[in-house]
């Protein structure tokens, strides 16, 4: 782990049995309060990017908001919520997503990205894929160039971080933890 990792990985709380006897959450809310860990984190999202013409970020509810909205600040880039189904005001587009838990569904605005228009998907965590692909999935669905999703979190032993460059997108990660 280098240094900024192990960093990033100390600022992150580790709750065992939640939701669910097995599970570590990993909570990055502890991260997020602390403002040097915080700052890192963005930092450190945003520097491949830096100088590249990025037209918008995309963050899926509800972390994905907070560091996608930072993101969005630093890199000069538009910011757009992939939200759960019915939470958008306008006409938008909706696909259906793989849970370990079953089946849900997230939506975008029709307008929310012009064909071609250079996007980055952030979030939290990747675990297994399913809303990361499902986001990617509907980003193209409306025009987006995806050129990358970040994610300050990686479970790898769950294989999401494979199925997104299956897709042909670059991943970014911050920080591994092992399990769940």
């Amino acid at each position: 782990m280098t240094k900024i990792s192990s960093e990033l990985a100390d600022s992150i709380r580790s709750i065992p049995d939640y939701p669910k006897p097995g599970i570590i959450f990993r909570d990055i809310t502890t991260l997020l309060g602390d403002a040097r860990a915080f700052r890192r984190a963005i930092d450190e999202l945003v520097q491949p990017y830096a100088g590249l013409k990025i037209d918008k970020i995309a963050g899926m509810e509800a972390r994905g908001f907070i560091l996608g909205g930072a993101v969005a600040h630093q890199l000069s880039a538009g910011f757009v919520p992939i939200r759960k189904k019915g939470k958008l005001p306008h006409e938008t587009v909706r696909i259906a997503y793989s849970l370990e838990y079953g089946v849900d569904e997230m939506e975008i605005h029709m307008d929310a990205v012009k064909p071609g228009e250079k996007v980055i998907l952030v979030d939290d965590l990747i675990a297994t894929g399913g809303t990361a692909v499902g986001a990617v999935q509907l980003l193209r669905q409306i025009g987006a160039d995806v050129v990358s999703a970040c994610f300050v979190i990686d479970l790898p032993e769950l294989g999401g971080r494979k199925k997104l460059e299956a897709l042909g997108v670059e991943v970014r990660t911050l920080v591994e933890f092992e399990g769940h």
